[in-house]
């Protein structure tokens, strides 16, 4: 079922031709809190067509950018050089965890007064006055 999967879709992990380009030509790198898997091109080498390291990310489940957290995101856009593993980096106490873009979702941010709140809406204040044609 995996391999009819990755023939049929894009936006579930990889595709076949990702799956041989990355056989052939990736070194892994690590991986994070999500199970998405990091890679670069083998011994670091440098692409002659862009000059420098290509760097990509194959993510577990469905393909969402948002997935990917902010050191692998440095990392991958060659913000940095050291990859996540190879640091010693330590979360502050004031550090929220990393979330995928949580829009359409359950969980999504709903403000108070949103139609798509559970919260009740606010009573009106009076202070709206409504436009009316040729007043």
């Amino acid at each position: 079922m995996k391999w009819l999967i990755q023939i049929l879709t894009w936006w579930n992990g990889q595709t076949l031709n990702t799956r041989f380009h990355t056989w052939r030509n990736g070194e892994l790198v690590g991986h994070d809190e999500f199970g998405n898997s990091y890679y670069r091109q083998k011994g670091g080498a440098i692409d002659p067509v862009l000059g420098f390291e290509r760097r990509w990310v194959i993510y577990t489940g469905e393909s969402d950018g948002s997935q990917t957290p902010p050191g692998w995101y440095g990392w991958l856009h060659h913000t940095v050089d050291v990859p996540p593993t190879e640091e010693t980096y330590k979360a502050r106490d004031w550090e929220m965890p990393h979330l995928a873009n949580q829009t359409g979702t359950p969980a999504a941010y709903r403000p108070q007064g949103s139609t798509l709140s559970t919260a009740k809406r606010p009573a009106a204040t009076g202070d709206y006055q409504p436009w009316t044609p040729g007043a």
